[in-house]
């Protein structure tokens, strides 16, 4: 318009120009997404109003004719200033005079338009409206301003409230296992030996439900344990808060101290076990073998002292006598041939008290008994025969047969009782060659049968003849051979008895040598499964280890095969399963050693466990470092680079650089930690930053926290009393009212709790010290 225009009062050109002025002012700092100002402050109204129904804002004229639009965006900034669903389209000028109305009553916004020219325009005037609109948003921009201060205080809150449950849910849980430690120690310590083999059985039965059923959820528990504390101070120390330090006696350390002491008890208690279980195997055997051999014994030993002191040779005749004498010596033969029991029966008892037999006192007693006895009739027969030679004459006739029968015959039937003996011998093997060589041992006597059975006969044919001249001299003989007690009829049911016992014996060894077999079988199937799972897990530890170490891909993809892994892991579960139950046969069959395999049971469950935990461990790492990652900003390459440098100063691929390590590693990404003065401080500083524990050891997450701390920035103490500062409105306080009105009801209460009064000069009555509160939260933990 020209100046002359202006000064004649054309209204409409002076109108015009002052809409310009005013458009180019209020609207041109609204740019939403690089569009004009008009189409700017077009999308803000249509994203305020977005939620409400009836309005749909397309333009700066017809949109908001029946004045809805106007309600929408007081509503949706100040809901309690407008009853928005008792408003009706069809009332526009009641609609356009309640919104005009609050909105300079409550805003500030000066009454611009009139209601009543709205509705009857058929288009109402586009730059009136839009400045009236550009109005309403620049009263509620300040709002925003207020909102964005207040979600970075709850961001700041909500960690601190989430890393105190953190923490809290770690002692519980570290108490837990402490105790159940504490618990289970005394009971695998408890090392008191039973009498029964029954009643050590019963203890091992116990044991492996221990190692089945209650420890697998307390090293599941453990392991979860050790990632909750490593997820917590990584969250701890990207938030800028200090570590976490557990109470006295909870610390990781003391855990796993504690199962180091537990994994030694378990071990010493199933060794102590099979141990005692062997020991008293052997006992019982030895133990039978004693009451065995002592009842034979005693029955050879029945009525020999009476017979010893009878004084029968005062009154013989000189033949008489000769066939004492002659008895006699046969008598002190068979009491030589029994020498040698007395010492096996009194071998048998010292080794009983030796491996500590609980009935020891009767054996003693019982062996003292025959062993005094023994002596008695060593010094009876020495006395007989001193009597017998005094009266020592040449007898008139010598029955030669008599004589010779006697003589084969006691030696025939003191094999016969031996080899009786032997056949009900005891036996006890633990392996196939050990009952091969009683078999062949057993058919080396059987094949000298035919020989003993020629022998038996010509002792027969002895005693026959003596009686065939007996008769056929019409010589009455006085009863029985005066040289012996074994009769034919004697040799003859000894001899049955062999042959009976030959079977049973057969029968007793085939029977223990298929034990044996299926012993052996039991353990090449224990092993070959060993052979093949033990391998397998060793595999798995080392591929995990180099996954972790590789870094091939990104850290996601790192995970995502760690986690494929951890799947196949627990897939191979079944093939431990399947080794515990052909374990648990190998145990209930007694075997004790196998050959086959160097992998035993205890091996492989350890290297179980240590497999699960380690993939759980390295998966818990990689997710931590994706942590880091993402809040600190850091690029992939960025995180390449750092891991190639950490992986070429780790030499032995241990997971953790030695400060020496950590200083080169340092320097080759240009630190100056050079060795001077101020280098050395430098490092120091680093050091107790990246290892505040004073472990030695530089974790590749301590070191990736530290770069990232040296390189991004993270939120401070400064930013969060920025923030409270806008809240507060610029002031250097803040009423629990203001906090109430901003936070989340909860957050503020948090922050109401916590807050000193504020001391200044310029304070009010109830005033919060929102700065001793912010520099608190990056402090010492409240735990």
């Amino acid at each position: 318009p020209t100046c002359a225009e202006i000064v004649d009062g054309n209204a409409k050109m002076t109108l015009g120009m002052i809409w310009t002025i005013i458009l180019r002012f209020a609207i041109q700092d609204i740019s939403v997404e690089e569009t004009s100002a008009k189409e700017g402050l077009l999308l803000w109204c249509q994203r305020k109003t977005a939620p409400y129904k009836n309005v749909n804002v397309q333009n700066f004229h017809i949109s908001w004719k029946d004045g809805l639009a106007f309600n929408a965006l007081i509503h949706r900034h100040r809901p309690e200033l407008i009853e928005y669903d008792k408003l009706r389209k069809d009332d526009p000028v009641t609609n356009l005079n309640n919104a005009f109305e609050v909105a300079e009553k409550y805003l500030d916004i000066p009454k611009m338009l009139d209601a009543e020219d709205i509705v009857n325009t058929a288009r109402p005037d586009e730059k009136a409206i839009m400045t009236y609109v550009s109005s309403f948003y620049h009263a509620f921009s300040g709002a925003q301003k207020a909102e964005t201060a207040a979600n970075r205080i709850c961001k700041v809150l909500a960690v601190n409230q989430e890393n105190e449950h953190l923490m809290e849910d770690y002692e519980r849980l570290a108490s837990d296992l402490l105790e159940w430690i504490r618990r289970t120690i005394p009971w695998l310590e408890d090392r008191v030996p039973q009498k029964t083999i029954q009643e050590m059985q019963q203890k091992l039965e116990d044991f492996r439900d221990y190692r089945r059923v209650h420890k697998p959820p307390k090293v599941q528990e453990k392991c979860q344990l050790e990632i909750n504390f490593n997820t917590l101070q990584t969250k701890l120390r990207l938030s800028n808060r200090p570590a976490f330090m557990p109470s006295e006696g909870r610390m990781v350390s003391d855990i796993n101290n504690g199962w180091q002491h537990l994994e030694q008890a378990e071990k010493g208690y199933e060794e102590w076990l099979l141990n005692e279980i062997r020991r008293l195997e052997r006992l019982d055997h030895l133990a039978e073998k004693f009451r065995q051999k002592a009842s034979i014994h005693e029955a050879w030993t029945d009525g020999k002292e009476a017979m010893l002191k009878h004084r029968d040779y005062e009154t013989a005749t000189l033949s008489d006598i000769k066939a004492l004498i002659r008895k006699h010596e046969a008598f002190e033969s068979d009491l030589a041939a029994h020498q040698d029991r007395v010492e096996q029966i009194a071998a048998i008892a010292q080794e009983l008290n030796e491996l500590d037999y609980y009935d020891s006192h009767n054996v003693n007693a019982r062996c003292q008994k025959i062993c005094d006895q023994w002596d008695a009739l060593g010094s009876l027969t020495h006395s007989r025969r001193e009597a017998l030679e005094k009266t020592e004459k040449q007898l008139e006739t010598i029955d030669q047969l008599h004589l010779e029968y006697a003589k084969r015959a006691a030696p025939f039937n003191n094999w016969m009782e031996s080899a009786m003996e032997d056949l009900q011998d005891m036996f006890i093997v633990h392996t196939i060659e050990e009952i091969e060589g009683l078999i062949s041992a057993h058919d080396q006597f059987k094949s000298t049968l035919p020989d003993a059975d020629r022998e038996r006969e010509a002792i027969l044919a002895i005693h026959k003849e003596a009686q065939r001249i007996a008769e056929s001299n019409h010589i009455k003989l006085s009863g029985s051979n005066p040289y012996t007690t074994v009769t034919p009829q004697i040799i003859n049911s000894k001899w049955e008895k062999v042959q009976q016992l030959v079977p049973k014996r057969d029968h007793a060894l085939l029977e223990e040598q298929s034990k044996q077999q299926s012993n052996e079988h039991l353990r090449r199937q224990f092993a070959s499964q060993a052979n093949v799972v033990g391998p397998w897990i060793q595999t798995k530890m080392e591929e995990i280890g180099r996954i972790s170490i590789e870094m091939n891909g990104t850290l996601e993809d790192q995970l995502s095969h760690l986690k494929q892994y951890e799947r196949s892991i627990v897939d191979y579960k079944p093939n431990l399963d399947l080794l515990e139950q052909q374990h648990q046969l190998i145990q209930e069959a007694l075997i004790f050693d196998n050959k086959h395999t160097n992998y035993t049971m205890e091996h492989i469950r350890v290297g179980w466990e240590q497999l699960l935990t380690t993939i759980a461990r390295t998966i818990n790492e990689v997710e931590n470092q994706i942590l880091t990652r993402d809040a600190k900003g850091i690029s992939q390459e960025q995180m390449q680079e750092f891991r190639a440098s950490f992986n070429h100063f780790d030499k032995d691929h241990g997971g953790a650089l030695g400060p020496e390590e950590f200083k080169a590693c340092l320097i080759s990404l240009g630190y100056d930690v050079e060795n001077d003065r101020q280098g050395d401080a430098e490092f120091n500083r680093i050091m107790s930053v990246v290892d505040p524990n004073h472990s030695g050891l530089v974790t590749f997450q301590a070191f990736i926290d530290f770069m990232s701390r040296e390189t991004t920035d993270t939120d401070t103490a400064d930013q969060v009393i920025a923030s409270f500062k806008v809240l507060a409105g610029d002031k250097n306080f803040i009423t629990a009212e203001e906090l109430r009105r901003e936070l989340p009801p909860d957050q503020a209460e948090y922050c109401i709790a916590r807050m000193a009064p504020y001391q200044g000069p310029d304070a009010v009555p109830g005033a919060l010290d929102y700065k001793s509160f912010s520099t608190a939260l990056y402090g010492e933990s409240d735990l």
